[in-house]
């Protein structure tokens, strides 16, 4: 029997969990259908999506249909959960788009569509609600065409072609052509043969050459046999390796409060009570997988092993996050999505330690979601996707903490980075203890968050030692020094440090090090280097043509960038892109001036200059050398006393002396360098 990992993936209120009831209960996985709208639907199990109506926790359940087994992964859709949609897309064998007829591409839509060719998930598209579309398939086929892909074909013909092994009659020409036009091996294979193989037309799918369409009513139960029918005979069995290896894509809570981490084995086995090691938070980790489940919505059964091609839940693995590669799986890049806003947050009755251990209990399952103590404003902040997230936060800490959480206004969530290599000395010397670090801070890729590394020899310094530095230049967010703004998008080199034989403790080079690291971004803000970073938004706004003019000077105040706007009948369409900051509430605007016939579709896109830099850390009025919290300055000592050393003042009064033609190639802190 063939199996594959199938997600379904829509924007809000295009009818995803609907088509996933619609399909379990004609595999008759389910004895009735359920419905969103009366709280009953199978994978909404969770009292606040039952109250809202929309998927908030994917969902894990299984069917059987033809000769095939199907583990489907319910996805949030709304745009506030989509982080939690984008992890679990590394999961995943095969993806459903599921595209409301009535409402059609959406920006969220396109969102998704990135994120899949991001992941290079093969997928098929489903487009739901036909019965509420007044001119049926084709205008959505148009649109796909034009915002997705050329490629998206009709999945019934398609599924056609396959079932007749490839003998396609006069009628499929077309098809064939448009789906041979993709591939130049498919090409030869057409011309040669006049029809394209099953094998070739699986493997294009694969590929993400070609995206099959389907089009039905979930609800109504209209195409949902043929739906199934198509994607089991367009699907590719997949050969698994034989070493071990797994990938991590969901960690949360189960009923009792056990952690369960959800995991797509990719490789070998997975068995009960085995011992896994990794390298996740900054250090190696080696623990026992105690429980495996299988999950169906909220139910469970217990197995011994789980083969490769497969996903699951365990418990006992208490230092794996979303993301975790496991045995010899390869570790994937950072995640496109992240919050954009930063709310301040108190409990009523509660004391700030209590509350930033509730919040980084819920930041385990989301690592997205940012907690961060402010010294300065004695406040808790924390980091947020929008409003709908923040609100279920807010329940979340009630029900499982008993916290009444109160929220104040979100603000933009900035960061720092650096445009120039800088040097920093870190030295921490009260008495009987000691520590010196002295590092390279350099500017990264957009995106590419933290990197560390070494050149440092291992005769001149101890690999535990490094690998202890190391450890603290990636356990935690460090502070800018503009606006207190988390750093990002540098790379972190160790080039040199020292230790005592007699004096130095663990706690000692974390110290050297956090100094050192603020003491190389004080020297970058002197030579003004650094810089301050917001997020922006892809845009795409759609209003009626006598408001065009209106439109672009909006867009122009905010200092966005957009391409000239494109006339359709009356209406136009202006696509660009903006800061966050001045255009994440402008959807209400677009609606009053175009008396309710505009449309604002935002998609993040990553960190940017910020506009309005100077107006921006004005405001915040943020002083780096009081916060005591993070200071720059070094400790050093003299006549068994230790004193406080300026952080300008610490290069000239390090004890360690770079020679850069000692150093050796710069090695990345990785898995393989902390358990080597």
């Amino acid at each position: 029997m063939s199996q594959a990992v199938i997600g379904l993936v829509a924007h809000v209120d295009a009818g995803k969990t609907t088509l996933a009831e619609a399909l379990l209960y004609r595999a008759g996985a389910i004895r009735r259908q359920g419905r969103v709208d009366k709280g009953d639907a199978h994978l909404d199990t969770d009292a606040m999506e039952r109250e809202r109506g929309i998927t908030i926790f994917s969902k894990q359940t299984s069917l059987d249909w033809a000769s095939a087994h199907v583990m489907l992964l319910d996805t949030p859709g709304h745009v506030d959960f989509s982080a939690e949609a984008e992890r679990t897309l590394q999961a995943l064998d095969y993806a459903v788009l599921i595209v409301g007829a009535n409402d059609g591409v959406e920006g969220h839509t396109e969102t998704l569509w990135s994120l899949l060719a991001r992941y290079n998930v093969p997928t098929f598209v489903f487009v739901n609600k036909l019965d509420l579309a007044a001119d049926g398939l084709g205008p959505v086929m148009d649109e796909m065409h034009r915002r997705l892909s050329p490629s998206v074909v009709d999945g019934d013909a398609l599924s056609a072609l396959v079932a007749s092994a490839g003998g396609a009659g006069k009628g499929a020409a077309a098809l064939l052509e448009d789906v041979a036009a993709t591939d130049e091996d498919a090409l030869d294979e057409y011309l040669e043969s006049g029809s394209l193989s099953a094998e070739m037309i699986r493997r294009l799918i694969v590929q993400r050459k070609v995206f099959p369409c389907f089009a039905g009513s979930a609800l109504r139960m209209e195409g949902i046999e043929e739906f199934l029918d198509g994607v089991v005979a367009l699907m590719q069995e997949k050969a698994w390796p034989d070493e071990f290896a797994a990938r991590v894509y969901r960690v949360s809570r189960g009923a009792h409060g056990e952690r369960l981490a959800w995991i797509k084995v990719t490789g070998g086995v997975l068995r009960a009570k085995e011992q896994l090691s990794g390298f996740d938070r900054g250090a190696a980790w080696n623990e026992k997988v105690d429980q495996v489940r299988i999950y169906d919505a909220d139910s469970f059964e217990i197995a011994r092993e789980v083969p490769a091609g497969r996903v699951c839940a365990v418990t006992g693995l208490s230092q794996v996050l979303p993301g975790s590669a496991l045995g010899a799986e390869a570790r994937l890049a950072e995640p496109a999505l992240a919050p954009v806003l930063s709310y301040s947050v108190g409990a009523a009755g509660a004391d700030a330690t209590t509350l930033v251990q509730a919040l980084r209990e819920l930041a385990d399952e989301d690592p997205l979601l940012g907690v961060a103590w402010h010294e300065q404003l004695q406040e808790v902040h924390v980091q947020l996707m929008g409003e709908v997230q923040r609100e279920v936060v807010a329940r979340q800490l009630f029900d499982r903490f008993g916290l009444e959480a109160t929220f104040g206004a979100g603000g933009i969530l900035y960061r720092e980075t650096v445009t120039a290599p800088v040097r920093g000395a870190g030295h921490f010397e009260p008495l009987r203890h000691y520590a010196e670090v002295q590092l390279l801070v350099e500017p990264a890729e957009r995106g590419a968050g933290v990197e560390a590394g070494t050149r440092v020899l291992e005769d001149d310094l101890d690999r535990n030692w490094q690998r202890l530095i190391l450890t603290h230049v990636l356990e935690r967010e460090h502070p800018g020094v503009l606006t207190g703004a988390p750093l990002t998008d540098v790379r972190i080199t160790l080039l040199g440090g020292r230790a005592h034989l007699k004096h130095t403790e663990g706690g000692d080079f974390r110290q050297a090090t956090y100094r050192a690291i603020r003491q190389a971004l004080m020297t970058a803000r002197e030579q003004g280097a650094c810089q301050l970073l917001e997020p922006w938004y892809r845009f795409r706004l759609g209003v009626p043509v006598d408001k065009v003019g209106r439109a672009l000077a909006d867009l122009q105040r905010m200092g966005g960038d957009f391409d000239a706007p494109v006339a359709e009948g009356d209406r136009a369409e202006i696509a660009g892109s903006a800061p966050a900051s001045e255009i994440g509430s402008y959807a209400l605007e677009v609606s009053a001036y175009s008396g309710g016939r505009g449309r604002l579709f935002l998609e993040y896109a990553g960190y940017r200059p910020c506009h309005n830099a100077e107006q921006v850390i004005a405001d915040a009025a943020y002083d780096p050398v009081a916060d005591l919290a993070n200071t720059p300055d070094s400790v050093f000592c003299s006549h068994g006393a230790g004193y406080n050393v300026s952080w300008d003042q610490v290069p000239a009064q390090a004890h360690v002396e770079i020679d850069f033609d000692r150093l050796r190639p710069w090695r990345k802190a990785d898995a393989s360098f902390f358990a080597g």
